[in-house]
């Protein structure tokens, strides 16, 4: 046998920081292979808009390894079974991968068995060896938080590598372009342009926010100004780890998205304990959800950004046409499904896990639960938030200037709420409910789901 290294990639396509890749480096000449699988996963393969991305990130990759000496294999199938494959065409001596947190994967790198050598790399710090004082798992982020701040800083990251060496032996590869990954007819993603995807592109998205960091605490929540990271796809894919992004903040005015971060590795302790966290509700209010006709009419309203709500409208509308939706207008757009329209957050998530470039599984299900009431650490269902009000409270006249054309003709004391001051333009939708009456109703459903429980 030779002392090929394979390395297994999955949502770790980088060089830098990327111990996987560093421990093959080492240890002999290295093949990377990419799997696009959508049989492991099952009803989680990869929506729409994450194809689009995809695409982009590998063509990256495979500049970069090309330009070190390495080499990129693509191949389609069940990823199980195409490592084996690729391991006995290459003689390969090991096989290294990044350790995921999906249910899929780890029952993936179980079934792989000892022939795979597995390595952190998508977390500040492995979150199985965070436990409370009972030895199990965390379910309120708090004293998560504070468990995990007794490992952090974590530490600096690893450099990537200047020199891969690829074996003499190089198993054939599938096209890229033949995977036909990117839309076409229609092409829907032309809005995608503002992104760049790849490790480079995540490089200047973070040197970008570095430099403004320290007022992202008061821009966080202001979707009409560049105040977020927009690290979040990029971190999803891998192309930069939550370790550099940790340590290229600064002193103390980076520890608010520090925390963020911190969340993601929650998610993800969560998810290690809970699998089916974006299908099964950690704690089941026994809301009745509506259905039917007039039901499915409204999920095609609000994902479609048709429902009378500027402020939900504008996001819904961003998402289409960019993959991506500013966090305080996901929460808005989010509270407005699952409480306005009183329809089952998980008919939400999946709109979203095929819509988002940066649609991450523990996430996803972690934030959608939190909206509806039903995760461990979650809001209550009761506090019904008020999207015309958050509206105007964090200063999305310009946001839905953009988003909604049909409404930038109108000043800001009336953008938000058009219907009320009778300024709504012929073609603008009437609201599917006024929200006075959905509060009610939605409280209502709480009150029947809590005396139908005891």
């Amino acid at each position: 046998m030779s002392d090929t290294q394979l390395v297994w990639l999955r949502q770790d396509l980088r060089l830098a920081d990327q111990p996987a890749f560093t421990a093959a480096a080492k240890a002999g000449p290295v093949l990377a292979l990419y799997v696009l699988d959508d049989e492991t996963p099952g009803e989680w393969s990869i929506g729409g808009a994450q194809r689009w991305w995809l695409h982009h990130s590998l063509a990256s990759l495979q500049h970069d390894l090309i330009a070190r000496g390495g080499a990129l294999i693509l191949r389609r199938g069940r990823s199980v079974e195409v490592v084996r494959q690729m391991a006995q065409e290459a003689e390969v001596a090991a096989i290294h991968g990044t350790l995921h947190y999906e249910p899929w994967w780890r029952h993936a790198e179980e079934e792989l068995g000892d022939r795979l050598t597995l390595h952190e790399g998508d977390v500040l710090h492995e979150p199985s060896t965070i436990r409370s004082g009972s030895g199990g798992g965390f379910k309120i982020y708090g004293p998560y938080y504070r468990a995990l701040s007794r490992h952090l800083p974590p530490p600096q990251p690893l450099a990537a590598p200047t020199r891969l060496d690829a074996p003499a032996n190089r198993p054939a590869s599938d096209r890229l372009e033949d995977w036909q990954l990117l839309p076409t007819r229609p092409n829907w993603a032309e809005g995608f342009s503002i992104w760049k995807p790849g490790e480079h592109g995540a490089a200047e998205h973070l040197e970008r926010f570095a430099e403004e960091v320290g007022r992202y605490a008061e821009r966080r929540d202001l979707p009409a100004e560049v105040g977020t990271s927009n690290l979040s796809p990029h971190l999803h894919h891998g192309e930069i780890s939550p370790r550099q992004v940790w340590h290229s903040l600064g002193g103390s005015a980076g520890d608010k998205f520090r925390r963020e971060l911190a969340w993601r590795d929650f998610a993800r302790s969560v998810l290690l304990n809970f699998p089916d966290l974006g299908s099964r509700e950690q704690r089941p209010n026994g809301l009745a959800h509506r259905t039917g006709k007039q039901a499915d009419s409204d999920l095609e309203a609000w994902s479609r950004g048709r429902t009378g709500y500027p402020i939900v409208d504008a996001g819904m509308r961003q998402l289409w046409a960019t993959g991506w939706m500013h966090n305080r207008v996901r929460l808005i757009a989010a509270s407005f499904l699952v409480k306005h329209l009183l329809l089952d957050w998980r008919r939400g998530a999946r709109w979203f896990w095929d819509t988002l470039v940066d649609a991450d599984y523990a996430n996803n299900g972690q934030n959608w639960q939190w909206i509806a009431g039903t995760g461990f650490d979650s809001q209550p269902f009761y506090r019904v938030m008020a999207p015309l009000l958050q509206s105007e409270k964090f200063r999305a006249a310009n946001f839905i200037r953009r988003w909604v054309p049909e409404l930038a003709h109108l000043p800001d004391r009336t953008i938000h709420d058009p219907w009320h001051h009778n300024a709504a333009p012929q073609g603008y939708p009437t609201p599917l409910i006024g929200h006075g009456e959905a509060r009610e109703r939605a409280l209502a459903a709480y009150r029947d789901a809590r005396t139908r429980s005891s």
